[in-house]
């Protein structure tokens, strides 16, 4: 189609693509021809993404800018919903013409889905809740707090929470807690808002609340509702008891009468706190020579990646805070966003996102843009199994820490994976709690739940005194305000990434050759099959989720 070349998407406005999806609509096809058809389509659909995540990948580095929040803002709220009510339609042209087309039947269920879950009156809803995704990202982008004589990010400041002194990690602690508490009214009434919308639009779908519509809406076909809560009361038994062993033994080391929020972070096994990279070279060259020695050809795509400037990983003002891998599929190229400030976390969070880019690339193999892309649970394999399969490689000479400091690294990793289990299941249950309880709308009442929930996951940290900042945490959640159940896939996720850890323990290159076989597969199977290709199964019971903790426990034992 010639159309498809005709204009420069990224200064488009919808009026310059209508005709080009009116014509997908109307144009006759001829017998045989439906996948000609769907390439154009998918075709066009790389180049309309690419500009949308354009936008958004310019503001989200740069919230400061008007510019920049007015193209995003063009983008997301007033061209995107319509372009989703285009491809509803076209989605309808397809399913009737029943065709046959190889690797496409996981898409074919998606577009069906998506056919009987879409309704015109939603398209006005999902541009205001756009438009308040944007107002949160700008409020807390601006976010910056005084510290010793600097003005500095929430992110920066966080890094002081692994320092020694502990008067330092209170003050740090305090400090980042009060910036969200400063803006907690603004962000509560905001919301209520988003809240308001979502419900409205998920009874007008015909669904009892945004729950149920969330999991029409995010394709969850292999599992239900019920099956989360399963896997909440797993949480329950398995991994709050080993929290609680955890934070008993910290309580033990660090000497202390009760252990405050300010003391979880901070290394055991160090007297000095780690520092695996001063900036973001440092941060990068390790990262190559690992990938490199783990598999040349995804070290091979890391370095097409820093090449072709896909990575923005410092943190500084009017940046939005938190981290994300997103694909530009015109470029086939995915772009990572961190906000890295020199701590271990950050060596984590660059590998986990460079998982989901190797599984970008892999999957950008397939024909059609709907093959290439999977369910969360899929993808947060592919970025949770990187950070366990790599994990061997962290010790010099190939990556970051020195001796000790690669035990002291491993150690903070594999408590990090129980300790964020159970936050999984605190956001997954709250989340729950927000759009099926006839409170979820007052603020204060929603609260008051993240406290009961919080009572229920979180084990041996004595917050008394602090419950405002035991409730700023959930503001902190962007997940929460930006993408509602977008959360319970890293733990699903995470149990399978423990079942490769275990695989690799035996045998690393059979593992690693499933995960990239997985990888390759990217949507053109289910998600059990997916699992299946990489070797592992969904966990949802205590029954699997024992022998993986269990073994998380052994690790950790024998590394002190």
């Amino acid at each position: 189609m010639a159309l498809m070349s005709a204009i420069d998407l990224k200064d488009a406005t919808w009026e310059d693509l209508a005709h080009v999806y009116e014509a997908l609509a109307t144009d006759p096809i001829a017998d045989g021809a439906e996948a000609e058809w769907l390439a154009d389509w998918s075709h066009w659909q790389e180049r309309v993404e690419e500009a949308a995540t354009r936008a958004m990948i310019e503001y989200t580095c740069d919230t400061k800018d008007p510019e920049k929040e007015a193209a995003n803002h063009r983008w997301s709220s007033e061209i995107y919903p319509l372009v989703v009510e285009q491809n509803v339609r076209l989605a309808k042209r397809l399913v009737s013409l029943s065709p046959r087309i190889e690797g496409m039947g996981i898409a074919m269920r998606e577009f069906r889905s998506d056919i009987e879950n879409f309704r015109e009156e939603n398209v006005p809803l999902m541009s205001q809740i756009e438009d308040c995704v944007s107002h949160y990202q700008r409020v807390t982008g601006s976010l910056a707090i005084e510290w010793q004589g600097k003005t500095l990010t929430v992110p920066q400041v966080q890094g002081f929470l692994k320092e020694p002194d502990r008067a330092t990690r209170e003050a740090a602690f305090r400090a980042t807690s009060e910036a969200y508490q400063a803006v907690r009214n603004e962000l509560a009434t905001l919301f209520t808002t988003m809240h308001g919308l979502r419900q409205r639009a998920a009874l007008n779908a015909g669904h009892a609340n945004h729950m149920h519509f969330a999991f029409a809406a995010k394709h969850r076909f292999d599992y239900t509702p019920d099956d989360c809560l399963r896997f909440h009361d797993a949480v329950e038994s398995t991994v709050v008891p080993a929290i609680s062993r955890l934070m008993e033994r910290r309580r033990s080391v660090l000497g202390v009468d009760t252990l405050r929020p300010w003391d979880t972070q901070v290394s055991l096994l160090s007297n000095e706190r780690l520092r695996p990279f001063e900036d973001v070279d440092g941060l990068l060259e390790p990262a190559q020579r690992m990938f490199t020695a783990l598999d040349a050809e995804l070290g091979s795509i890391f370095g097409r990646l820093r090449s072709e400037g896909m990575l923005d990983l410092d943190s500084r003002t009017g940046k939005a805070p938190g981290g994300y891998c997103t694909a530009l599929p015109h470029r086939k190229l995915p772009f990572i966003f961190m906000n890295a400030v020199g701590v271990p976390d950050d060596v984590n969070t660059l590998i986990h996102e460079s998982g989901h880019a190797f599984h970008d690339m892999l999957a950008s193999r397939q024909p059609f843009i709907w093959q290439r892309s999977t369910g969360h649970e899929a993808a947060e394999l592919a970025s949770m199994g990187m950070e366990l399969l790599v994990g061997p490689l962290l010790a010099a000479p190939v990556g970051y820490y020195d001796g000790a400091d690669a035990r002291a690294a491993e150690v903070e990793h594999l408590e990090d994976v129980l300790l964020t289990l159970g936050h999984i299941a605190s956001v997954d249950a709250f989340q729950r709690w927000i759009y099926t309880s006839d409170d979820g709308a007052d603020a204060a009442a929603r609260d008051a739940a993240w406290i009961n929930v919080r009572n229920r996951f979180e084990r041996g940290i004595d917050w008394s005194g602090l419950e405002n900042e035991r409730v700023s945490r959930w503001y902190r959640q962007l997940h929460i305000f930006e993408l509602p159940f977008y959360y319970i896939e890293y733990g699903i996720a995470q149990m399978g990434a423990l079942q490769l850890w275990r695989a690799a323990q035996t045998d690393h290159a059979a593992t690693l050759a499933r995960y990239k076989r997985f990888l390759s597969l990217g949507g053109t199977a289910t998600l059990p099959e997916l699992y299946h290709a990489a070797g592992v199964t969904l966990v949802f019971d205590a029954d699997g989720m024992k022998p993986l903790v269990d073994a998380v426990e052994e690790r950790l034992a024998a590394l002190r």
